[in-house]
């Protein structure tokens, strides 16, 4: 049975809607680095999104773990012409709740929707899982990212999904069954 253990990038105190933009991480809590590193396997190997926030959290917890390239199908959301910015100034407020109460196919202008982002996900997944057969592997990811897996796993609606909370620095664990197909194991747990 293979592992995939996702870990949410270390906070941006981003007050706003980040996807795409390359805000850095605050590492500063070397205290939960180190325990979520201590909760890692050893022999997994290690990959990220390629957005600064994602890479500098894979990098602070890799160790002495195989690290793998950089991914840009692990980015999160692309929220288009909603980027950077707060709910409440969103213009399209019907839209944007829209998006959120009826995700799916609902798309931020310039954007991806919920169904994209999840398609993204799983072909990047099933890369590094038919280049790793059997190994344990540690993907450092976003929000979103996480949720489309979790939503996957549990086999929920894009809606069911957005109940789940995924902290920062948190990890998830899913596992792949030949005879059964993903299932989850913890979720947003938080070592230390």
């Amino acid at each position: 049975m293979s592992r995939l253990l996702w870990v949410r990038h270390a906070p941006t105190h981003a007050k706003s809607m980040v996807g795409w933009s390359d805000l850095p991480a605050d590492l500063s809590d070397t205290a939960r680095l180190r325990a979520l590193d201590a909760a890692l396997p050893q022999g997994a190997v290690v990959l990220s999104s390629d957005l600064s926030r994602a890479i500098a959290t894979a990098d602070a917890i890799s160790g002495k773990r195989d690290r793998l390239p950089h991914d840009p199908d692990l980015r999160e959301i692309n929220f288009g012409e909603w980027e950077l910015q707060s709910f409440d100034t969103i213009p399209d407020q019907d839209g944007l709740h829209a998006f959120w109460d009826r995700p799916g196919e609902t798309r931020p202008p310039g954007g991806e929707s919920w169904n994209e982002l999840g398609a993204r996900v799983n072909r990047a997944v099933a890369r590094v899982m038919d280049a790793h057969p059997g190994r344990d592997i540690v993907a450092v990811a976003h929000f979103g990212v996480i949720l489309t897996q979790v939503q996957r796993a549990l086999r929920l609606t894009p809606y069911q999904a957005f109940a789940h909370r995924i902290d920062n620095l948190s990890l998830t664990e899913l596992h792949l069954d030949p005879d059964t197909g993903w299932q989850a194991g913890r979720i947003n747990h938080l070592p230390g």
